[in-house]
């Protein structure tokens, strides 16, 4: 640790995660400019201006630049300015002293490679020769041909927002005065593909875009990403975490990053709803906040502990990651959940951050369900629903953290009203759905369960679906209900072989059951889990208590 006070006294160092599918990441398709368009005689783009791109000087470039142009009114008020460094003339003659006639006043300005980057025309054309149009060199062009639009981590990004980032009073945004930042890769959105250990999209680097190409990270990843995160803080030389993620589910890593990583100092996540370098692209600023958040100390204790735990910080706002979700694909777009408090701080304006009140979750390092104290075995269940269904040990936790094959499967089924089959009493089979995992789970998913998302807030469903959900119970996975949609109340314990939900939503109850799963295993199967005993249900209920006892607290 660096030794960051509560008062932002030392200079913190930020350990900077790079997230899947992260539109904060996120850059538009590199076209080729009207520039190049022209000196290659290919037909020029419609348009009065080429996009400019950060791109680096190759070899130091003397530019003359006219003078008063920053600004319509600069001339206004020249009179307040020291004389300019020259003129040209008409014939484009460079003079130290004002000539006659025409001349236009201009400063000189030495441009090096190692100023870093510039705004410059896009110059690159395919290999055949033609403009590029897209990411791709043809529409729905494979992965081999197409380019990434993603980086591969965020030191190009911090990069570009302190070459290129003006505060509001037209000082650069000076990262390196504020903070130091150590790049790590994640699950990424964007990877190294070339040569024959090239990285893989779908294995190594997950994307959105080209769309035809999306992939998505699997329960290994976020093993993985999870691990590499708790071995990166354990080293003690980090003040915070900032992970970046695509806008839908940041808020869902970022909750289980703080149910599970044990660590004293904030973890931010940060996301954008539009990319790096487009119009009113806001993941620039999202990130800035993040790290003034970190800086500024307002999170820690007396003590220098970290005590919001786990957010996400959009818009100028700090929710926690619990009680955030994204609403809406603009700017904006994020609403807190729950109806129970969710923002902890406001960063607009020009003064420091301030609290506005704590969380009273269990998080971080006061978590139950920290990776260090997680069991290195649990109880699973596999077996069938007709030769019945037994127990088994599971490795859930090694010396390199979480077992990745270990992950709990919990799937989401949302109750919705008029799908009940007509005609009679309910029946457990017309839910084929739900006993066609339950299956699939006892063959290769020894630590499973269910999330139904039910009437709000009371997480119930209807009859059918609750009769097969009670199958899942007794053939050993929990199932936890919650309230559908953005509910503010609590859901009820009508049940108490169910897990109530409290007031999360299905999918921050699904990440809580794969934590709780990981530290409690399995529920005890009953013989036959379509008619368990009076004795084998009150197993199930005492087994359940626990569980629900995490469901309260986290």
């Amino acid at each position: 640790m660096t030794g960051l006070t509560p008062t932002g006294g030392t200079r913190p160092r930020i350990a900077v995660f790079a997230g899947p599918t992260a539109t904060i990441l996120n850059t538009p398709d590199l076209v080729t400019s009207n520039k190049a368009r022209t000196r290659h005689g290919l037909a020029p783009r419609p348009g009065r201006f080429d996009a400019l791109r950060p791109q680096r000087l190759a070899a130091p470039v003397t530019a003359y630049v006219e003078a008063y142009s920053a600004h319509p009114l600069e001339r206004d008020a020249a009179h307040l300015y020291a004389p300019p460094d020259g003129w040209l003339d008409t014939d484009g003659a460079f003079h130290t002293t004002q000539p006659t006639g025409d001349a236009t006043p201009v400063f000189v300005v030495e441009l090096h490679p190692d100023d870093g980057l510039y705004p410059l025309p896009y110059m690159g054309r395919q290999r055949d020769g033609s403009a590029w149009e897209e990411a791709a060199t043809a529409p729905y062009a494979p992965s081999e041909a197409a380019r990434q639009t993603f980086y591969p981590d965020a030191r190009r990004l911090y990069e570009e927002i302190e070459r290129f980032g003006l505060g509001d009073h037209g000082t650069p945004v000076e990262f390196g005065s504020i903070a130091d930042f150590d790049f790590f890769r994640a699950a990424p959105s964007g990877g190294y593909t070339a040569g024959p250990d090239g990285e893989r999209p779908g294995r190594d680097f997950f994307v959105y875009y080209p769309y035809h190409l999306q992939s998505e990270p699997h329960l290994g990843d976020l093993a993985g990403a999870t691990n590499q995160v708790q071995a990166i803080l354990a080293a003690g030389e980090h003040d915070g975490v900032q992970w970046l993620e695509g806008s839908p589910t940041v808020d869902e890593t970022l909750y289980w990053l703080g149910l599970l990583i044990d660590t004293t100092v904030p973890l931010v996540g940060h996301a954008a709803q539009r990319r790096h370098h487009s119009l009113s692209a806001d993941g620039d600023r999202n990130v800035v906040d993040g790290v003034k958040y970190i800086a500024s100390g307002v999170a820690l204790d007396a003590q220098g502990v970290d005590r919001v735990g786990a957010c996400v910080i959009v818009d100028e706002l700090v929710y926690t990651a619990r009680d955030v979700t994204k609403v809406d694909a603009r700017p904006g777009g994020y609403e807190v959940t729950g109806g129970h408090g969710g923002i902890v701080a406001d960063l607009g304006g020009y003064g420091p951050p301030q609290l506005t009140y704590l969380p009273t979750r269990r998080h971080t390092a006061r978590s139950q369900l920290r990776l260090t104290v997680l069991p290195k075995e649990v109880t699973g269940v596999a077996g069938s629903l007709e030769s019945g269904v037994t127990l088994l040990g599971v490795a859930t936790r090694d010396g390199d953290g979480l077992i990745p094959e270990a992950m709990p499967r919990v799937t989401i089924t949302k109750y919705s009203r008029y799908a009940v089959e007509p005609g009679g009493d309910p029946q457990v089979g017309d839910e084929v759905e739900i006993l066609a995992r339950i299956r699939a789970n006892l063959a290769a998913a020894p630590l499973a369960g269910f999330v139904c998302e039910g009437m709000s807030p009371f997480g119930m469903a209807d009859p059918a679906k609750n009769l097969a959900l009670g199958v899942a119970i007794f053939a050993g996975m929990p199932v936890v209900r919650t309230g559908r949609g953005n509910t503010g109340g609590m859901a009820y314990r009508t049940d108490p072989t169910f897990i109530v939900g409290n007031n999360l939503t299905a999918t921050k109850a699904r990440l809580l059951l794969m934590a709780a799963l990981l530290k409690y295993g399995a529920l005890p199967p009953a013989t036959d889990p379509f008619r368990p005993t009076h004795a084998e249900r009150a197993v199930t209920e005492q087994a359940v208590a626990r569980y629900q006892a995490l469901f309260d607290t986290h």
